[in-house]
């Protein structure tokens, strides 16, 4: 997969990573971009996160965006802070822009200081890996992930955005250890683009919960180097498309999944009520151990749509899975033993309706194996 028209990147091993893959990478814009950003809620967020997010309020122009993965620089005090601005600063010199100008993500452990020894040599030697190939950067950026995540999509003016994320664990609505960003040649303005942003991502990585766990780290961008005249319409609807391709991407590879569970919900008061119940549901330990079981047990989507504290008729409500549904109002009749055999697909589809309004959401998650317990038991070890 190429990068759009503008943009560069460069992915090398810096043995940041115990395993010794690839593991920093930069991509530049040859000139600045149009950006938006998003970052978690957590309360401990990364300094690369804190940074961003004050970059993003001062409306400054970026060119690049530095990632480091297999040290998350988190819960690291006021040295990790110190490193963060450093890292960005050796990025700038040696691409030779402003440190303003270069944004910054670490993914991985957290309490650990980073190896800046190791960051300053592998900055200095990305110059020799520049190429406009989007694959080596959506690779090193990975960690616990099994496969790379990417996406991409073509305008009719023929400008292209392409994007690629990380994350299988520590996923948990308000950006949920998870990394979204989205490159393009398409021009757009970016008050509007910022304006539409949050209320996208709120639709797609905000709809994904894998543990209910809400990383330190999370981060969503999209940056846009403005090459081709585009409509504001086709470049809002094309980010929204590559965002939910990631997101849905995140949750079927989800530590130790085997199967995507995917919750529509319809007939709400509202977006946001739509939404909430859905990442409820599918954020339920309980109904992905079902799932996991190919067992219907619809039980336990009524006992998370009435822990969502969202508007309910429960006299209309509806609940149907892969496609049977189960209850409306009251049990129905069913052969459950018809359901669980569909349920034994890589995808498992509950959708609900609330029976109040108009609204609707849906949210993506994976069920809950052995393998999530094995993965996260042994991360440091």
């Amino acid at each position: 997969m190429q990068l759009p028209k503008g943009f560069k990147a460069a992915a090398l091993a810096a043995q940041i990573k115990p395993s010794g893959k690839p593991d920093l990478c930069v991509v530049v814009s040859e000139k600045p971009c149009v950006w938006a950003f998003a970052g978690t809620l957590s309360t401990a967020a990364a300094p690369s996160v804190t940074r961003n997010r004050d970059l993003y309020a001062s409306s400054v122009p970026v060119r690049a965006l530095l990632v480091n993965a297999g040290n998350a620089n988190a819960a690291t005090g006021r040295g990790g802070f110190a490193d963060n601005a450093e890292m960005a600063a050796r990025a700038a010199l040696e691409l030779e822009i402003k440190a303003t100008e270069v944004l910054t993500a670490s993914t991985g452990i957290i309490g650990h200081r980073l190896p800046m020894q190791k960051v300053h040599k592998g900055i200095a030697a990305l110059e020799g890996h520049f190429s406009t190939d989007f694959t080596a950067f959506s690779e090193a950026i990975m960690t616990t992930d099994l496969v790379p995540k990417r996406s991409e999509k073509v305008f009719s003016s023929g400008a292209r955005m392409v994007g690629c994320a990380k994350g299988s664990g520590m996923i948990h609505p308000n950006m949920a250890t998870m990394f979204a960003f989205v490159f393009s040649d398409a021009k757009v303005d970016e008050i509007l683009l910022r304006s539409h942003f949050q209320g996208i991502v709120n639709r797609t990585f905000n709809a994904v919960t894998v543990d209910g766990d809400t990383s330190t780290s999370d981060q969503a961008m999209v940056l846009s180097s403005g090459e081709i005249e585009t409509s504001a319409a086709e470049f809002l609807a094309a980010l929204e498309d590559v965002m939910r391709d990631l997101a849905k991407m995140i949750a079927r590879d989800g530590e130790g999944a085997s199967k995507l569970l995917t919750v529509h919900v319809t007939g709400a008061a509202s977006e946001s009520e739509a939404l909430e119940t859905a990442r409820t549901i599918a954020g339920s330990p309980l109904l992905k151990s079902a799932v996991y079981g190919n067992d219907p047990n619809w039980g336990r989507v009524i006992m998370a749509v009435g822990r969502s504290y969202t508007q309910v008729n429960y006299e209309l409500l509806e609940v149907s899975v892969q496609g049977v549904r189960v209850f409306k109002g009251a049990p129905l009749e069913y052969d459950a033993k018809i359901v669980s055999s569909a349920m034994k697909s890589d995808e498992v589809v509950f959708e609900v309706n609330l029976g109040v309004g108009q609204a609707r959401g849906t949210a993506w998650g994976c069920d809950l194996t052995e393998g999530y317990v094995k993965i996260n038991a042994e991360y440091t070890t």
